[in-house]
Order: C-alpha cells, then sequence, then structure tokens
C-alpha cells in the first residue's frame, strides 16, 4: 500500500481509503467489523464516515469497532457534517458524531455540501471553534466547487482561521469535472484531494447496458437518480471503451476503472466503499496492478 501526504496536515493515508457508507445501512455490524478488519490488515488506515451515513449508524458501528479493537491509534478518522451548516448546527454535530464515535477528537471533521443559505463565514468560524476545542485536528469539505473551496480558503486567510485541508469530490471515468478548476487549485494550495465513487456507483463494473433498464436488485434500480449522472451518450462511450480495454488487456473493468483513478496525478486517496471484504480486495489488487503510461492514456482519451 502507498501513503500520501493528506495537503498539508502530519497524515500519511493510504491512497486507498475506506468509505464507510454501508455501514448499518446495507451491512449488518458484523459484517462491518468483518470489512474494517480486512482493510486494515491490508494497510487501508483511512476510514472515512459522516452522520448522515444510515442516520448516525455508520458512526456508531465504527466506534464499535475502535472500542472494540483499540485501533484508533492506528487510522486516520474523518466524518462530516451535513445540511444546514450555522454555527450552533456545526458544533452539535460535531459533538454528536463525536459522541456515536465513541472518541475525543476526530482527525478531519469535513462539511459534506456547500450550504447557500449560511453566511460562509458563520459556517468556518464554528469550524474553528470545533478545533479550538480540540474536537478535530484538522477539516476539510465535501463536494465544493472550486470557487467555493477558494473563497473558503480566502475568508480563512483573512481571519486567521483554520483552512481547509482537504476536499472531497466525485471522480471517476464519467465524472471528470475536477480536472478543470479543482485540481490545478489543490495543487496550487497544496489541498488533499480523497475521492469518492471511483466506480461510478457501480456504473463502471459493466453490469449496466444502454436502452436496457437495471437489473433489479442493483444500486441504479433502487437509486434511480444515479441513472442521470451515468445513462447519457458520454457515461455509454466510456463503457464501450472501457469493455473494449478489459478483453484485450484481460483485466476486469473494474479493475482498470479503479487503477486510472487511484493514479491520477493530484489524487490523493480513493474512497471505496464494500459490501464484503472481497471488494476490499479488489480495489487493493486494483492498486498494486497500476497502469502501463498507455493504458493509462487510452483510458483518460475516452
Amino acid at each position: 500500500m502507498e501513503y500520501r501526504q493528506l495537503g498539508r496536515t502530519p497524515f500519511q493515508v493510504s491512497s486507498l481509503g475506506l468509505g464507510c457508507v454501508t455501514f448499518g445501512r446495507e451491512i449488518d455490524e458484523a459484517t462491518s467489523f468483518a470489512v474494517m478488519d480486512h482493510a486494515l490488515q491490508l494497510g487501508i488506515n483511512f476510514f472515512d464516515t459522516a452522520e448522515v451515513y444510515g442516520a448516525g449508524a455508520s458512526e456508531t458501528v465504527v466506534g464499535r469497532w475502535l472500542q472494540a479493537r483499540g485501533t484508533r491509534d492506528r487510522i486516520v478518522l474523518g466524518t462530516k457534517v451535513n445540511g444546514t451548516l450555522t454555527a450552533e448546527r456545526v458544533l452539535s454535530s460535531a459533538e454528536a458524531s463525536l459522541r456515536r464515535l465513541q472518541v475525543d477528537q476526530v482527525d478531519l471533521f469535513q462539511l459534506h455540501r456547500f450550504d447557500p443559505g449560511t453566511p460562509l463565514a458563520e459556517t468556518l468560524a464554528a469550524l474553528a471553534e470545533v478545533v479550538d476545542r480540540g474536537w478535530a485536528r484538522t477539516i476539510g469539505c465535501s463536494n465544493f466547487a472550486a470557487w467555493q473551496l477558494c473563497k473558503a480558503l480566502w475568508q480563512q486567510d483573512k481571519h486567521e482561521w483554520p483552512r481547509f485541508e482537504s476536499i472531497q469530490p466525485n471522480y471517476n471515468l464519467v465524472k471528470r469535472g475536477i480536472e478543470q478548476e479543482t485540481l490545478p487549485l489543490c495543487a496550487d494550495q497544496q489541498i488533499g484531494v480523497v475521492t469518492y465513487s471511483p466506480l461510478g456507483a457501480g456504473f463502471l463494473t459493466g453490469k449496466y447496458r444502454e436502452n436496457t433498464p437495471p437489473p433489479v436488485g442493483t444500486r441504479f434500480e433502487q437509486l434511480p437518480g444515479h441513472q442521470s449522472i451515468y445513462f447519457k451518450p458520454s457515461g455509454w462511450r466510456v463503457i464501450e471503451g472501457l469493455r473494449a480495454q478489459s478483453e484485450i488487456t484481460g483485466i476486469s473493468m473494474a479493475h482498470l476503472a479503479l487503477a486510472w483513478v487511484i493514479g491520477q496525478p493530484g489524487v490523493t486517496s480513493v474512497l471505496v466503499g464494500a459490501r464484503n471484504t472481497a471488494q476490499v480486495d479488489q480495489a487493493f489488487e486494483a492498486e498494486e496492478m497500476g497502469l502501463s503510461p498507455d493504458l493509462r492514456a487510452t483510458l483518460s482519451a475516452l
């Protein structure tokens, strides 16, 4: 496992991070424990959760695992606050997350999304208080546009508040918008980039076909909102090209898509969600495999 510096923080995080979104929602506690055990054994030291995952169930499961295994000092732990980001809401959310996680402090406390209804300065001042109270070592954001991140960094610098040290965007062979402004901004400002959904919620595994309803029980059938993101001409072109490269190389579409994201310039860590240990292994194999420069260029051109 490769370890990379998370922005300007003191944290060395694994190039694969464990996204804990499935815990307590799609898989039970025993299976979640097995996934976390296996991830840690493979060298994954970055665990990311959020208050909205399973309405707090994910944080609760992670907290129980930390207590049962005594592994708090072995992982970099991140969580997120969602929704309305008033000062009162940010502080109460941070306190509740610590309680569910059964820790005194998280390593990374993040805004899950930008809140246009709350003055940004109020939110950032509350985050500074979270750090001052010792509830979080560093702060970050998720799903921010480049201009939103830049505005936040400017206000944090102006008021001498703790600054965002990481951003968590969606990034894969189909969703590549961060390449235009976000990645250059993060490189310039030394912001860690922790991406999620490297397989496009399963789209890039090849299980879906154009003009064909999603198989029953799949994520796109159960959460049809994903269809508007990926079920479009550009998405199907990527699938066709990815399937062709899979047939040529003998490497699965999932492994190719994962290896592409993990090795992209500017990406610090790639979060992978898992419903079983085999899915953790799949990501680890892709991390070990890597891609030749020619194959990477071919996939990027899709």
